[in-house]
C-alpha cells in the first residue's frame, strides 16, 4: 500500500466542505479615498430636489418602541471586536457630504437605530446589532426567537440586552424564517443543542431549509465568498469616503463564529398553524422568493405579520451581485399578493427581519401592494421589452425608474437591489446571458479584448487621455469601461490603475445602492493596493451539516479534468455509521457518483464514518492518523485514492477581479 499524504487529504476535505464557510476577511489596512469631484457633488445635490426628504415618518417609525438603545462594541471570546456601533458615528451629521448620495445617507442614518424595541404586545426586536434583526416573542413560560442573527457573539449579546430589560425566561423555540446565514448563524448564542436533543427547545424552519442553507453556497462557494466581500465592502474603511451601509443593515459581524442546529420541525404546507408555548402562529410557506426556502409568520392574537425578508423597506435583489440562482420576481410578487389578501385586513403591525416595522392596516396594505407591484413590474416590463427584441443592456437603459408613485416612495428605492441590475437578472432567468447577436457568441476574454481595444485606439497613452477626458466631463461610466480595457491590457500600468480607481470611486459616491457603493469602492481599493490575503476559516456546524452527497458533488467540481485524463478508476466509499454507500466513477476526466450503490469490482474501497470525515474537514484529525487508528480502512489499490486526491484543485478565495 502506498503511503497517503495527510496534507492532500486535509485540503481535499477541508476545502471541499469548509472554504465556502469562511468568515469575513481580516481587516485590510485602509486606503484613504479621494474627494468627490465637483460634478459628483452637483449630481448628489440634485437628488435633494427629486425625492421627498421632508417626509420624516420613517425616522419616527425606526425609533418607535425603543426600550433600550445599543451603543458600543460586541466582542468574541478571544476579545476581538465583532461589532462596533461607534464606527458609524459619522452618520450623525444631518447633511450628506458631497461623497454620498443623499438618499443613501438618509437610509444609512435610519439603519443606525440600534437596541431593543417593542413591536407590539409580547413581541420585541433587537435591531442594529448585526446585519439582520432578531425577534423575540414572549410565550407562556419562555421565549420564541425568530432568526438568531449571523453569529454566536451578536446573538448572545442581543439576548443579553433583551434580558436586561425583560423577564429572563428560557428560550423554548427558535424559528428560522429562511436559509440565509444571517438568519440562523447565531443559534448557539441563544440555545444549547443538548436542550434541543432533549426536546426542551424546538426549532422550526421551512421545507428544504437544510439543503439550501448548505448547498446554495457550496458548489460556487469560493467565488461567491470573494464576490460577497465586494458586495459588503468588507475591506473598505467606514466613513464618508468609504463604507456607510450594506442596504439591509450596517454590515455583517467580523471575526465571529457561525453556527447551525438542524430544525426539529419543518413547515411543508402552504399554510400551517402551530401553537408554540401558548402562542398561535400561522406559517405561510413562500419558496423561491428572496430565498429558495423561506416563510412568513402571522400572530393572530397580536395581529402581527412577520414578512421575513420578502418585504423589506427597499428594493431587494432579483439576482444578488455576490452570485446565486436568479430569483423568480413574478412568483415573489404572487406570494406578496397572497400575504396581502390573507392578512391585509387583519394585521395591525408588519415587521420584517431587516429594517423597522409598519404600523396600521392602511400602511401595511400599501407596503405589501407596493412591493408586489414593484417585483411584478420588474418581471413584466422586462419581458415586454425582451419580446420587442431589446437586449439586456438596452432594457436596463430603457427602464430607468419604477412606474407611478413607486419611484418616489422610500420603501421601493434601490438601497440594496438596483433596477437596472434586476431587469438584466430577469432577462437572464428567461433567456440566459446570450443576447442573440452572433458577434457575442464567442467574445474575446478580457485580457485579449483589452489589448486589441487599446491598440485600436492608438495605444495606452491615447486611451489614458480619453479616460481622463471622460472623467473631466463627468462621464464616469465610459471612463470605467475605458479604464477596464486598459488595465486588463496593461495590468502593471500604475497610471491606468489609478485612473480606473478614480472612475470607480466617483461612481461609488453617486450610487444610491449601498452595495453598489461598496463594490465600486472595493474595486478601487484592489486597483490601488492589490487583492487582499483572504484566509479560509472552517465553520464546525456547517461542515457537519454537509451531506456526503454534497461532498462528492463538490469533489467533482474541484477535480482538474486535464490532470484526470487517462486515470480512469472506480471507487466505493462506504459510511459504516450511516450505512450509506457511494459508487464513484472517474471516466473521461469526469467524476460522478451514485448514492446507495456499489461497484461490483471497485479499484479501491474506502470505509469510514461521517464523523471521521467531519473531523478531517475541521482539521481535528489527519488522514494518516485516522488510518492508523482504524477510523479509515482502505481496501484494494490504495494508490488510486492518492491519485484522485492529487487531482483536486485547491480554490483560493483571493483571486483578482478588477485586474487579470
Amino acid at each position: 500500500m502506498k503511503p497517503f499524504h495527510a496534507d492532500t487529504f486535509v485540503l481535499a476535505i477541508a476545502l471541499a466542505i469548509g472554504s465556502v464557510h469562511a468568515a469575513p476577511a481580516d481587516p485590510v489596512p485602509p486606503v484613504p479615498g479621494k474627494s468627490a469631484s465637483a460634478i459628483t457633488a452637483s449630481r448628489n445635490a440634485a437628488v435633494l430636489t427629486q425625492l421627498p426628504f421632508g417626509d420624516r415618518a420613517d425616522f419616527e417609525s425606526a425609533r418607535r418602541g425603543l426600550v433600550a438603545p445599543f451603543e458600543g462594541q460586541i466582542k468574541n471570546d478571544a476579545g476581538q471586536v465583532v461589532w462596533d456601533s461607534h464606527a458609524y458615528d459619522f452618520l450623525r451629521k444631518d447633511q450628506a457630504p458631497d461623497s454620498v448620495n443623499p438618499s443613501l445617507w438618509r437610509h444609512a442614518q435610519l439603519n443606525t437605530n440600534a437596541g431593543l424595541f417593542k413591536v407590539t404586545d409580547r413581541v420585541y426586536q433587537l435591531r442594529g446589532m448585526d446585519l439582520a434583526n432578531m425577534t423575540v416573542i414572549e410565550g407562556q413560560r419562555g421565549l420564541i426567537i425568530i432568526d438568531p442573527l449571523t453569529s454566536i457573539d451578536t446573538a448572545r449579546a442581543a439576548l443579553a440586552l433583551y434580558r436586561q430589560h425583560r423577564p429572563a425566561k428560557p428560550v423554548v423555540a427558535v424559528i428560522y424564517t429562511h436559509s440565509h446565514v444571517d438568519h440562523f448563524g447565531g443559534v448557539r448564542g441563544v440555545v444549547d443543542q443538548a436542550d434541543v436533543k432533549a426536546g426542551k427547545v424546538k426549532i422550526y424552519a421551512p421545507a428544504g431549509f437544510m439543503e439550501h442553507a448548505i448547498s446554495e453556497n457550496l458548489l460556487a462557494g469560493t467565488a461567491m465568498f470573494r464576490r460577497a466581500l465586494y458586495q459588503a465592502g468588507a475591506g473598505v474603511p467606514r466613513g464618508e469616503l468609504g463604507q456607510i451601509d450594506a442596504g439591509l443593515g450596517k454590515g455583517a459581524p467580523a471575526a465571529s463564529t457561525i453556527t447551525l442546529i438542524p430544525p426539529t420541525h419543518l413547515i411543508g404546507k402552504d399554510y400551517e398553524t402551530h401553537v408554540i408555548d401558548g402562542v398561535q402562529i400561522e406559517f405561510q410557506l413562500t419558496p423561491d422568493t428572496e430565498a429558495p426556502s423561506e416563510m412568513n409568520l402571522y400572530l393572530p392574537k397580536q395581529r402581527a405579520l412577520c414578512m421575513a425578508e420578502n418585504a423589506v423597506r427597499m428594493m431587494h435583489n432579483v439576482l444578488t451581485p455576490r452570485g446565486a440562482q436568479v430569483r423568480d420576481a413574478k412568483g415573489w410578487s404572487r406570494h406578496l399578493d397572497n400575504s396581502l389578501v390573507r392578512y391585509g385586513d387583519k394585521a395591525e403591525v408588519l415587521f420584517a427581519q431587516h429594517g423597522w416595522p409598519t404600523w396600521g392596516g392602511e400602511g401595511i396594505r400599501t407596503l405589501l401592494a407596493d412591493q408586489r407591484d414593484m417585483y411584478a413590474f420588474i418581471n413584466d416590463r422586462t419581458l415586454h421589452l425582451m419580446n420587442q427584441g431589446l437586449t439586456p443592456n438596452e432594457i436596463a437603459q430603457a427602464i430607468t425608474k419604477l412606474p407611478g408613485e413607486l419611484d418616489r416612495k422610500w420603501a421601493t428605492r434601490g438601497y440594496y437591489g438596483v433596477l437596472s441590475f434586476n431587469v438584466r437578472a430577469v432577462y437572464q432567468r428567461y433567456l440566459g446571458f446570450y443576447d442573440a447577436n452572433p458577434a457575442n457568441l464567442d467574445p474575446l476574454p478580457p485580457v485579449e479584448a483589452g489589448k486589441r481595444y487599446v491598440a485600436a485606439m492608438g495605444g495606452s497613452a491615447a486611451v489614458l487621455a480619453q479616460l481622463r477626458d471622460a472623467m473631466a466631463k463627468g462621464d464616469y461610466r465610459w471612463a470605467a469601461q475605458l479604464g477596464n480595457h486598459l488595465v486588463f491590457a496593461e495590468p502593471d500600468n500604475n497610471e491606468a490603475r489609478e485612473a480606473q480607481a478614480d472612475a470607480l470611486e466617483q461612481l461609488a459616491y453617486q450610487s444610491e445602492s449601498a452595495i453598489w457603493r461598496n463594490m465600486y469602492l472595493t474595486g478601487a481599493g484592489d486597483l490601488r493596493r492589490g487583492a487582499p490575503n483572504l484566509p479560509s476559516r472552517v465553520t464546525e456546524d456547517l461542515v457537519k451539516a454537509t451531506t456526503p452527497a454534497m461532498f462528492f458533488d463538490f469533489m467533482a467540481v474541484r477535480l482538474d479534468s486535464d490532470k484526470a485524463q487517462g486515470h480512469d478508476m472506480t471507487l466505493n466509499w462506504i459510511f459504516d455509521d450511516a450505512r450509506q454507500s457511494f459508487a464513484l466513477t472517474l471516466r473521461n476526466g469526469v467524476l460522478t457518483h451514485r448514492e446507495g450503490s456499489k461497484h461490483a469490482k471497485a479499484d479501491v474501497t474506502v470505509h469510514t464514518s461521517k464523523a471521521t470525515l467531519d473531523r478531517i474537514g475541521l482539521r481535528q484529525l489527519d488522514f494518516a492518523t485516522a488510518l492508523r487508528q482504524g477510523d479509515i480502512r482502505v481496501e484494494g489499490q490504495a494508490g488510486k485514492l492518492t491519485e484522485l486526491l492529487g487531482m483536486l484543485a485547491v480554490f483560493r478565495p483571493a483571486f483578482n477581479i478588477v485586474t487579470p
